[in-house]
């Protein structure tokens, strides 16, 4: 099986001399459930699979998952494992870089504290046997806000970081791994054409001078038309974006391209992946929230059995953990999660239900609900993996994936 640093050029030359078009699909891995469903799509569909773990979810203190680098791909390799898959699936470091690990933010480190956290996340993520490492220097909580991060900057920084990981690397003897660069947040300037080419030209010059050309990213992340509150895909952007990275030998990769009304777009306008997350953590919720109701109409007639209260119980988790004002939009700062419509409190649970699958009142109330359901339907869990699954689908069909492993076998 090739590596990601090796699918990237494969990617090229089968679009160029093929006219295979596809796209990857980087799954994060924001709960057990979810990466489960992953893989069995992986399985069942014989494609290659991304893991985008960013450092919120994933770390060393074990992130809102409870998984160190270590033990996500020690557990990723015992699913694949229940499916009976030894193919393509890669662990990615999504977002790497000062300031994206909310807890650094929280506790208003300082730059070089920070930096030194991040550090000490990639070795770890380089000793867990990661594949790829994306690389975001595009945030300095020490500006003013709305202030964004000069160029110079973010590729001085961006190229530092990549260089502190390939020393490692090397010192503890690891295969080449591949680079990602850049970040579609508004805060990282990186969203006009002339930004997006200086920072490209910057990088190459700098990357260059320190000698490691042999670090060349195999992934930019670059704007095109898509974020946490819009779903359309700019596939003009994306071309643009595609005819300027591809003679350096890489690709453009888009984030935030969850619900997106084109997602067939992706691969027709040379888009070499895409990260997905919280969709997948929607599709966990409401398969959850419609085992509830199959509970509740259960236990009408069944009076010696305690209701879990599952939703009452995440949402509560929700609001204890305080992550749901993470979301707030401006006109929204301040009010209690009562003051808000029925619609957005709906949509803050199923977005920052994420952060809290593994609390223990959630795992019991979870429990519950599956226990009180197993005379009618013996695999709930089996269910809910099933509707996650149906999500991740139809990215596998739009972008060009199904049976698309073949591609990447080696001779």
């Amino acid at each position: 099986m090739l590596t990601i640093r090796e699918i990237i050029p494969e990617l090229i030359r089968l679009r160029s001399e093929a006219g295979v078009q596809m796209t990857l699909l980087a799954v994060c891995p924001n709960s057990t459930a979810v990466l489960e469903a992953a893989i069995k799509v992986a399985a069942r569909d014989k494609l290659p699979m991304l893991f985008a773990a960013t450092l919120n979810q994933v770390d060393i203190d074990g992130g809102y998952t409870g998984w160190t680098p270590a033990s996500f791909v020690v557990e990723m390799h015992r699913l694949a494992h229940k499916y009976n898959w030894d193919g393509g699936l890669f662990p990615c470091l999504d977002h790497g870089g000062p300031w994206l690990k909310d807890a650094d933010t929280h506790q208003h480190l300082s730059l070089e504290e920070t930096t030194a956290n991040v550090k000490r996340s990639l070795e770890a993520c380089l000793s867990a046997g990661y594949q790829l490492l994306h690389i975001d220097a595009t945030v300095d909580r020490t500006l003013p806000s709305g202030t964004a991060v000069s160029l110079e900057v973010v590729v001085a920084r961006t190229v530092a970081l990549i260089e502190h990981a390939e020393k490692v690397r090397l010192g503890l003897g690891l295969p080449p791994v591949a680079y990602e660069v850049g970040s579609e947040e508004v805060h990282g300037g990186l969203v006009d054409l002339g930004t997006f080419a200086q920072f490209l030209q910057d990088l190459r010059m700098q990357i260059d001078q320190k000698g490691l050309g042999h670090a060349w990213p195999s992934f930019i992340v670059a704007q095109v038309g898509t974020d946490l509150h819009t779903t359309h895909f700019d596939p003009q952007a994306a071309w643009r974006l595609f005819e300027i990275v591809v003679p350096l030998g890489c690709l453009v990769k888009g984030h935030y391209t969850d619900w997106v009304q084109n997602a067939a777009d992706y691969p027709a306008s040379g888009m070499g992946g895409a990260n997905v997350g919280p969709e997948f953590s929607s599709a966990e919720f409401s398969a959850l929230r419609n085992l509830e109701k199959k509970e509740q109409a259960y236990l009408r007639t069944r009076s010696n059995l305690a209701p879990s209260n599952f939703i009452n119980v995440l949402t509560q988790a929700v609001l204890d953990s305080g992550r749901w004002q993470k979301w707030l939009q401006p006109d929204e700062v301040g009010k209690a999660f009562d003051e808000l419509s029925p619609s957005r409190r709906d949509w803050l649970v199923q977005t920052g239900c994420r952060y809290i699958w593994t609390q223990p009142a959630v795992q019991t109330a979870r429990q519950q609900l599956y226990q009180n359901l197993d005379p009618i339907l013996p695999d709930p869990h089996g269910y809910v993996i099933e509707r996650i699954a149906a999500s991740i689908d139809q990215y596998v069909n739009n972008f060009g994936l199904f049976g698309s492993l073949s591609y990447f076998q080696r001779a």
